[in-house]
């Protein structure tokens, strides 16, 4: 690595107030599968693509690589539990969280901001992590306030007038 202090880059790093997803798909066997990321953003509107980050060394990722779909699924302020339950490593994850399953069976859980359905169409090598983009081909979205992270901590984020 260079010079930079992985530590200090990454407190650094964590001043950026981002949303906060679960991103989910399908193992080939069918089983839904899904974790908590904050690496999500919009890359383009025609065609509408969207992107997110994935570490090398998650046991999910082979399934990830495989999918021809996944979801992103934005969490509402009220959802930081199934965001803590979907950062940890356990096979449960979805016993008793309210899902439909979206376009390729991909798992939209109920009561979020926003859901993206999107078409895996390219990866790209991010140092420690994968990069996936995905083709948007349906998507919902709410009022609802949005549950939101910055300085290693969830935060409120108040409705507030405009600057």
């Amino acid at each position: 690595m260079t010079g930079i202090d992985p530590t200090a880059f990454r407190h650094a790093l964590g001043s950026f107030v981002t949303g906060v997803t679960i991103v989910t798909t399908l193992r080939p066997d069918g089983e839904p599968i899904g974790l908590t990321a904050n690496s999500f953003n919009s890359v383009s509107l025609d065609p509408p693509l969207v992107l997110w980050s994935l570490n090398r060394a998650s046991p999910n990722l082979a399934a990830f690589e495989a999918a021809g779909y996944f979801a992103i699924n934005i969490l509402a302020a009220e959802q930081m539990h199934l965001s803590q339950r979907f950062a940890r490593h356990r096979p449960d994850k979805f016993d008793g969280v309210p899902w439909q399953p979206g376009i390729g069976g991909t798992p939209l859980i109920d009561g979020v901001v926003a859901q993206f359905c999107c078409r895996h169409v390219a990866s790209h090598d991010g140092g420690d992590h994968i990069i996936f983009i995905g083709e948007v081909e349906a998507f919902t979205h709410s009022d609802r306030r949005p549950l939101v992270f910055a300085h290693g901590r969830y935060m409120d984020m108040a409705e507030r007038e405009p600057a």
